[in-house]
């Protein structure tokens, strides 16, 4: 059963976009002030990653926790109502997403995915936010084809 009716659960949904996410623009900006230059939303790569920095040859997509599954999180929890139709959409996203990946790799282009409660863990310490951009950087400069953290 849902806690929300039905007028209120179709506002939530509708209000979620898949493109410039508070967690995507945080990320750029970023990657701005470290000096990084990009495109966002290309559809000259597959999947039209989130941000693609064409200098490293890498797409770069902000993996919101919910919607594309990451294993273990809190936030990807399986909703209780029309948990059939939820597990099929998820399903397809995780598939779509392999997919891309593995387009990406065929293409000879790197694939950085960070989840979204990465980045939410970022904000708040300063350390991992440190951390988490070294590793960024390294990957950006050496040859491994696909990192997600």
């Amino acid at each position: 059963m849902d806690i929300k009716s039905p007028e209120e659960r179709i506002r939530n949904m509708a209000a979620i976009h898949s493109k410039n996410t508070k967690p995507e623009v945080w990320f750029r900006k970023q990657l701005f002030a470290k000096g990084y230059r990009y495109s966002l939303n290309t559809n000259k790569v597959p999947g039209h990653p989130d941000i693609y920095l064409r200098k490293y040859n890498t797409a770069i997509f902000v993996h919101g926790c919910f919607w594309h599954r990451h294993p273990g999180c809190k936030y990807a929890y399986m909703p209780k109502s029309r948990v059939e139709f939820w597990q099929k959409k998820f399903e397809t996203n995780v598939k779509r997403d392999q997919e891309v990946q593995k387009e990406l790799y065929n293409q000879g282009i790197k694939c950085l995915i960070i989840w979204e409660c990465t980045i939410k863990k970022m904000k708040k310490d300063y350390d991992l936010y440190e951390k988490n951009m070294n590793i960024v950087a390294a990957f950006l400069k050496n040859k491994e084809y696909s990192f997600e953290f």
